[in-house]
């Protein structure tokens, strides 16, 4: 189901009460009904609450945790909570954090992330990460309660139309008012979450719905019309993208976020060493491919490498598979890689020529995609011979040497935000999760860190929210209980979310959080400092470096019973991390008092070409000559 195709709600929650009995049998003879997650266990029909039907489902489909915060709507659920003995139901402080936790969960496991909540405020606050789990595609199940059935509609205590605020939002949202529907709408749920182009759905159920009697019987049969995700590319269309790779000259490999979500990433390596090609992974793709391979020249974009945006803008061929040309990648859209050919690969065809016309559309899973593509790939090389791309790959090697990452020493004193990520980096490695929150240490995060593996990088790519990072990295943690999790965080996002210190430190959940402190908003100051003169209108926080401290967060991280840590030299760096990470009984606070004025380099300016890319203020590189960058 792509974005902006949602089935009613409506019709999907009273479907079997419109569909007759002879409609039904042809339907289940010539559509074989997809196959329900989790548990195949045959569970003969027995007699129970809508409730207890709610959490015997959630254990038939694999749930193992949630995060969640009850209340009126939502507490006939949360009683038989109490007997489960295979969930574990983490509760949190604020509903937004539950729903970045399930995200995080989501995002550093693969699987279904889950999150519960009440009527009214409770849903609301679930909006904004439901928003950005559907921006990234992140299978995730919300769950909420509803006022009575009889009540909605009245102006009801604590009711909102949750269902109709969020299907733009959601991949798929329901309303259950008959509790003999939970179990199939559960399993709806987790099917729709997690196949396809995965993404969020919820799940409203009105109170009566829940306290009310059913018969309970697993598993149940879906029944979703019109809902078939193309798994398979089509064999011609592949042909034809071997053809062009074939023959191109200057080709790139456009990775997004879409191979880690198909778990492509050994396929894609094979593809890589098959073409020789160069490659380049967004935001949503760190680590997916290796940073340490030869063939990867970083991240694309508006503060992506020198080598990376200059590669696809000379490209004569794009090889894109599972990006979706947002604007931060291309810049001006017009003047984005003018004289590549395309071939475009998505689960999502709704993707596919949205932004850039594509030559060569693939729709399926990357899965099955990319090795059939590496295959037709050497069959027809073993035709016409492998392209030669030594003098493609001179230029790009020669602006890998003239043109790598680094930063200059800040002029005041404090600390460089960039050596404190990269010191987490090499200290920590690639095994850890790393989580980020958004605006500079989100960039800096993407660009010091060393990526080697999918699932290492989470961060809140299209949508930008500002409190991703300790829920979410919270969510990780549950998941991944064996590794090291760093929330790298903002002072200022760090103030929107970090509440959740207090779960963590009750649910012994471990985070390690470093709050990159420069006492400001600090991607809107860079753009005021070079959009608006210096005028920083409302960006300082006084969180910093010779300010009022409010909040400490030392004595914050304290008050929550974390272990803390300040840090403001240079040659403290090491050994405070260091001290960090021998800390493993509960989180970690750190206060990295850095410097105001770095900003993050490389950065193509709002509205400009990437060819306008710069690497200091006001500092483009030099080009090499057309004929060079042609590979002639």
């Amino acid at each position: 189901m792509s974005k902006g195709q949602s089935i009613s709600p409506a019709l999907m929650a009273n479907k079997r009460a419109d569909t007759s009995a002879d409609r039904r049998a042809s339907h289940e003879t010539s559509v074989v009904a997809p196959e329900v997650p989790g548990s195949q266990q045959v569970v003969e029909p027995i007699a129970m609450s809508g409730s207890q039907a709610v959490i015997r489902s959630l254990e038939e489909l694999g749930v193992t945790d949630v995060f969640g915060l009850p209340g009126g709507a939502i507490l006939p659920t949360y009683d038989p909570l109490l007997e489960t003995t295979t969930i574990n139901h983490i509760l949190v402080r604020h509903e937004q954090g539950a729903g970045h936790a399930a995200e995080g969960y989501a995002m550093a496991s693969g699987r279904v992330g889950v999150c519960i909540a009440t009527s009214g405020p409770g849903a609301t606050n679930l909006v904004t990460a439901l928003a950005d789990a559907n921006m990234d595609s992140i299978p995730m199940v919300a769950i909420t309660g509803q006022v009575s059935s009889t009540l909605i509609g009245s102006d009801a205590f604590q009711e909102a139309d949750i269902v109709g605020m969020t299907m733009p939002i959601t991949k798929h949202s329901y309303l259950v008012t008959d509790a003999q529907d939970i179990p199939r709408v559960l399993a709806e749920a987790f099917h729709l979450a997690s196949t396809g182009r995965p993404g969020p759905v919820l799940v409203d159920i009105a109170k009566d719905a829940q306290v009310a009697q059913m018969e309970f019987s697993w598993p149940p049969t879906l029944d979703l019309p019109g809902y078939r995700p193309v798994a398979r590319g089509h064999a011609k269309q592949i042909r034809e993208a071997a053809r062009l790779m074939a023959q191109a000259q200057r080709p790139v490999l456009y990775v997004g976020g879409g191979s880690i979500k198909a778990n492509a990433s050994e396929v894609l390596e094979d593809l890589v060493e098959a073409s020789g090609a160069p490659v380049v992974t967004t935001l949503t793709a760190r680590g997916v491919f290796p940073d340490s391979h030869d063939q990867h020249l970083g991240m694309p974009g508006m503060h992506g490498t020198v080598p990376a945006v200059y590669a696809m803008q000379q490209a004569d061929l794009l090889i894109t598979l599972g990006a979706r040309f947002d604007d931060r990648v291309t810049g001006v859209l017009p003047t984005f890689a003018p004289g590549a050919k395309v071939i475009h690969a998505d689960i999502d065809p709704a993707e596919i020529s949205k932004n850039r016309t594509a030559d060569v559309p693939i729709v399926g899973d990357l899965a099955s995609i990319i090795p059939e593509l590496t295959e037709a790939f050497r069959a027809e090389t073993e035709r016409t011979d492998v392209p030669d791309l030594s003098a493609w790959w001179r230029t790009l090697n020669g602006l890998k040497k003239s043109y790598p990452l680094g930063w200059t020493a800040t002029e005041d004193g404090l600390l460089a935000p960039q050596y404190v990520i990269q010191k987490l980096s090499e200290l920590t490695g690639p095994e850890a999760v790393y989580v980020s929150g958004v605006g500079q240490h989100q960039m800096w995060s993407s660009q010091f860190v060393t990526y080697e593996r999918p699932r290492q990088w989470l961060n809140s790519a299209g949508l930008g929210t500002m409190g991703f990072a300790v829920p979410a990295a919270m969510g990780a943690q549950v998941s991944q209980p064996n590794r090291a999790v760093w929330a790298i965080d903002g002072d200022g996002c760090f103030q929107m979310t970090n509440q959740e210190l207090a779960t963590c430190v009750l649910n012994n959940i471990p985070i390690k959080v470093a709050v990159i402190n420069n006492s400001s908003l600090g991607m809107v100051r860079q753009w005021q400092t070079l959009f608006y003169d210096g005028r920083y209108s409302h960006t300082h926080l006084n969180t910093g470096h010779e300010s009022r401290r409010v909040p400490d967060f030392v004595k914050l991280g304290d008050a929550y019973g974390c272990a803390t840590f300040r840090c403001e030299r240079e040659e403290d760096v090491e050994a405070t991390i260091k001290a960090a990470l021998e800390v493993n009984d509960r989180p970690v606070v750190i206060d990295f008092v850095v410097s105001a004025d770095a900003m993050v380099w490389p950065m193509v300016p709002s509205g400009v070409s990437n060819d306008q890319i710069q690497v200091a203020q006001n500092m483009t590189p030099e080009w090499v000559g057309e004929d060079e960058g042609a590979g002639a």
